[in-house]
Order: structure tokens, then C-alpha cells, then sequence
């Protein structure tokens, strides 16, 4: 029998679950056979066969969705509409940063070809699901910066909000995979610094920033906990910590919501990077 999980999901069945979510989280969205896709807000996404039955997929509601009421559709596989739902967007609330950074860094951009390999991952969207629940914490230091908070440089608004989670990690410590997947990037980047990137399968992707040393070979399979690299301070970064990122169907959303993460009780201003922010649309 399918059970609601600890976070916000979708049945699509007779089982009452929970239909709200917050700003940055992830609908598990679960269906009988003849769904194969989900619409919610003009976002499809496609929805899979499970070993346990049933089909499931992941809509990421993105930290800039309107807080409202939406319709959350299954869809067969001409494209109609089999059921529909209502789902609340909670605001999140995100609180706002100010960083103060170096003019350098500042004015440190992503290559041409950064940009375009890190984007092409996000938009990757696999078959197999080599990802369990629970997620491991990459690394096990306290958390230094929220995702979603909306970034100030200087005490000037930049219109970005941080993407991920910023994790205390001194120089040299081990990353771990968080789930098991298949490694896609695993390079040196300009902003992002030593980067390492996996796809989980069926829409769901993590990314890891700043790495002094890449321990992951791209293509190679990976399991959960095995190190992909090691912690540093390379790129758009002012000291040693990981950044690390969820990607469900290509939108940031809460790591959070996947792991428990105590935060630090002070984040200090040096360990605040800005690598890894998002621009709005």
C-alpha cells in the first residue's frame, strides 16, 4: 500500500495524502499505470514504471512559483487529462542575504563552454532510477547558507537566490555521493570550481561545487557514500566548504527536504560563496 511520505506528495489514487507544498520542494507524484506524465502550471514531466508497482515522478515546485492554489494533472499517453487534483504553493519565506565579496571575485563569470556543459546536465532526463531513499549528507559539517535565500552583494540586490546548500567542510575532507548514479561532469570549472555532477535517473540530479581534488571519473557508475573528490576552495569561493545542489527535472530545489541538516550556530562571512546562484527569469 502507498504511504505519504515525511515530505509533501501527491497521490494519485484514492489514498488521502498531503497536497501542499512549500516555495523549492518536490511533489512525489504517484499514479496508477495509464498515467505517464504530470502538468502542473505549464510543467510536464514524466512519470515512470516502479519495481513496486504503480508509476512515480518528481515535479519540482521552483522557489519563484506564485504562492496559490494550482491544478496538478495526469496525463495518459495521448495526452489526456485522466485526473486532476488541487495543490496549494506555500510561501517559503525565504529570508534575504548580504555578502560582502571581493571585487574579483565579483566579476568572476562561467566560461562559454561551463555554462553550456552544466546546463546540458540539467536538462538530462534518464530512464533508470539508481536512486534510494534515505539521501546521505556529502559531507558532515553544519550548514553556513540556506537554499532559496535571495542574495545581496555589497548591500546591493543582484536579483539571484542561492541555488543549493552550503556545507562546512575543511580543505581535504571527503564528498560523498549522495545517492548512487552515474557520474556526468567531474572537471575543473571557472565559477564553479572543481565540479562534480550526477545523474540519479528519472529526473533527478545532484551537483557538488569547489572541490579541491575530483575523485569521480565521468561515465563511471557511483554508489551512495563512495567520495567523488575532496573540499576546497576553487572557483567563485572566499574558503574551503562544499556547495552542494539538488536538480529535480532541472530546477533547484531544497536538499532539505531530502536530509537532515543542522545549520552552524554563526555562518561565518568568509565561508559564504556565491558560485552557485540562480538568475531570476
Amino acid at each position: 500500500m502507498l504511504e505519504c511520505m515525511r515530505w509533501f506528495v501527491f497521490c494519485a489514487t484514492a489514498i488521502a495524502c498531503a497536497q501542499t507544498v512549500p516555495q523549492g520542494n518536490t511533489l512525489h507524484v504517484i499514479a496508477s499505470a495509464d498515467g505517464v506524465s504530470a502538468r502542473l502550471d505549464g510543467r510536464t514531466i514524466k512519470l515512470f514504471p516502479q519495481k513496486e508497482g504503480g508509476m512515480l515522478g518528481l515535479m519540482p515546485i521552483p522557489v519563484l512559483e506564485k504562492p496559490g492554489v494550482y491544478d496538478l494533472d495526469i496525463l495518459d499517453k495521448n495526452g489526456k487529462v485522466v485526473q486532476t487534483s488541487t495543490i496549494t504553493v506555500l510561501d517559503a519565506h525565504f529570508p534575504t542575504q548580504n555578502v560582502v565579496i571581493s571585487k574579483s571575485l565579483s566579476e568572476l563569470r562561467a566560461s562559454p563552454d561551463e555554462a553550456e556543459i552544466t546546463g546540458a546536465f540539467r536538462k538530462q532526463v534518464s530512464d533508470v532510477r539508481y536512486w534510494a531513499e534515505p539521501l546521505v549528507k556529502p559531507v558532515p559539517g553544519c550548514m553556513t547558507s540556506l537554499f532559496g535565500v535571495q542574495r545581496l552583494h555589497n548591500g546591493k540586490p543582484t536579483g539571484d537566490f542561492h541555488g543549493g546548500l552550503d556545507l562546512r567542510a575543511a580543505a581535504g575532507t571527503p564528498i560523498h555521493a549522495a545517492a548512487a548514479g552515474v557520474v556526468k561532469i567531474a572537471r575543473q570549472f571557472n565559477l564553479h570550481g572543481g565540479t562534480v555532477a550526477i545523474d540519479h535517473g528519472q529526473g533527478f540530479e545532484s551537483m557538488y561545487l569547489h572541490m579541491s581534488k575530483i575523485a569521480a571519473v565521468e561515465g563511471a557508475a557511483v554508489q551512495q557514500g563512495d567520495v567523488i573528490g575532496f573540499a576546497g576552495s576553487t572557483g567563485r569561493s572566499t574558503a574551503p566548504h562544499l556547495h552542494w545542489t539538488l536538480y529535480v527535472n532541472g530546477v533547484p530545489v531544497n536538499p532539505l527536504q531530502w536530509v537532515k541538516v543542522t545549520a552552524c550556530a554563526q555562518a561565518p562571512k568568509s565561508n559564504v560563496h556565491h558560485g552557485s546562484s540562480v538568475r531570476h527569469p
